[in-house]
């Protein structure tokens, strides 16, 4: 199984449903909360260029927030990137 990582701050409710998400599919995560972390969060941003929280990575590749994460299992793709 892929190494999944979510980086999360508080309060968000994308990131809440991108957790249930993984929980529902049995797939860990490691969560990192920025909360209170900015500089971290900004170093994520310019290096990404994603500019919104959960960044979810499978492997070493962001595939997005919540609605990519969604829109990747609609299509039958995550599964796949999940096992590899």
């Amino acid at each position: 199984m892929a190494h999944v990582k979510m980086y999360t701050k508080d309060p968000c409710p994308y990131c809440v449903r991108a957790k249930a998400f993984f929980k529902e599919k049995g797939v860990q995560v490691e969560e990192i909360d920025l909360t209170d972390d900015f500089e971290t969060l900004n170093r994520l941003k310019n290096e990404t260029g994603w500019r919104t929280v959960p960044m979810i990575f499978i492997g070493d590749k962001l595939v997005g927030g919540y609605s990519d994460l969604k829109t990747l299992d609609d299509e039958g793709k995550l599964d796949g990137m999940l096992k590899a």
